[in-house]
């Protein structure tokens, strides 16, 4: 019987997504030596010494800021992570959100808390006050969803089904997201013309150079008076100054997000929460299953879904036939050389798949015959091989 893997947690991981992983073939700790790979969740990993053994990193979660995704990639390290795992949990917390700015929730309930007295003088207060807090319906409002991945796509189709008209901005769609997307769904020509055109907007995008600012003083003057901004995604992808500047003019009804700060946290029209998008029970062990069964394949069988650095490699396993999982630089030759050495040793390739994706491919080759450690060190020595192993 093999050695089994070893795996090092950095978080406390559900359980429910630990037990994908027997426990007759993985040894999971939290102060484990040599690992071949790492489940966490929030650990900052940028300053943390990465042992030579390991072989891959996942995350449950959907975000790697955390993560020093290039100097992974440059030692031949997948990352994982493990989107639309905690899709619905952001897409509930979103939707309700659009409730609480469209009805003036948060502000409502802080002012009938603050009431004192008996309750007849409770009443007449209510009486004279709830006019403040008149606010406005869903259905035949326009959402706008910068971002159409697998929380994008759930907003969308649950606004539609609120009886919301939805706009969709994404130019890198993919298709397995299109599927899954309601033809209803009405698609801006840029982000300009869906900010034009919308009542809400709510944004779900990563947050990088492309993206930072992307909710700012101009988009938002496009948008009609009294508007919703939404943001569960990151902080930065709002301007903060700009959007308290469209508060306090008016042109803004409210915005709602999850990333407080002393600019937002205290304004009337703004409710802020403490960064709870994923924060429920099932997407946690959603995100651990996703993390821990992905982990398990790569490590198994060479298998790569959802990396957020390597190209997707996935090949159906034939019992008894081993495999070589490469990570290499691009360069010209690769694979016949990987090929060559294959050769001169007397072993065949059965099936070979090899995509790339950036300055890196990860060759997926299913062998007939046995590599020796010779032609494993061979191959390992090609210049611009990151990483090879056996499975």
């Amino acid at each position: 019987m093999a050695d089994p893997f070893r795996i090092l947690t950095l978080n406390n991981i559900s359980p429910k997504g630990l037990e994908r992983l027997p426990r007759d073939r993985y040894e999971v700790a939290s102060d484990i030596g040599r690992p071949h790979a790492v489940l966490l969740r929030s650990f900052k990993m940028h300053d943390y010494a990465l042992p030579e053994s390991v072989l891959a990193v996942a995350r449950a979660g959907a975000g790697t800021n955390n993560v020093p995704v290039a100097k992974l990639s440059a030692l031949g390290i997948p990352v994982f992570n493990t989107p639309g795992a905690n899709a619905n949990a952001v897409k509930e917390l979103v939707i309700g959100s659009m409730f609480l700015a469209a009805r003036n929730i948060a502000p409502a309930w802080l002012f009938a808390r603050g009431l004192t007295g008996d309750d007849a003088a409770i009443d007449a207060a209510v009486e004279k006050g709830k006019k403040n807090f008149v606010g406005f319906e869903l259905p035949g409002r326009t959402l706008g969803v910068v971002g159409l991945g697998a929380i994008g796509v759930e907003v969308a189709n649950t606004a539609l089904a609120l009886g919301m008209n939805v706009l969709g901005y994404d130019p890198q769609i993919t298709v397995q997201r299109a599927w899954t997307l309601s033809s209803n769904v009405q698609q801006a020509l840029s982000l300009d013309d869906l900010f034009a055109r919308a009542d809400f907007v709510s944004v779900h995008v990563p947050l990088n150079d492309g993206t930072r600012g992307l909710v700012n003083a101009a988009r938002i003057g496009l948008m009609r008076r009294g508007s919703v901004v939404l943001n569960f995604a990151r902080g930065g992808i709002v301007d903060n100054e700009a959007i308290v500047a469209a508060l306090d003019s008016g042109q803004l009804h409210g915005f709602v997000c999850d990333f407080p700060v002393n600019a937002l946290k205290d304004h009337p029209r703004v409710v802020t929460l403490p960064h709870l998008g994923a924060s429920t029970g099932e997407a946690e062990e959603n995100c651990a299953v996703m993390a821990a069964e992905q982990l398990r394949d790569f490590l198994e069988n060479g298998n790569i879904r959802n990396s957020v650095n390597f190209p997707e490699a996935v090949l159906p396993r034939v019992p008894g036939v081993t495999r070589l999982c490469i990570a290499n630089s691009i360069v010209p030759n690769m694979v016949g050389q990987i090929s060559t050495c294959l050769a001169e040793a007397g072993v065949n390739i059965a099936d070979l798949l090899n995509t790339p994706r950036g300055d890196l491919a990860s060759p997926l080759i299913a062998v007939a015959g046995e590599v020796s450690q010779t032609s494993l060190d061979r191959i390992r020595s090609i210049e611009g091989i990151r990483s090879a192993r056996l499975v």
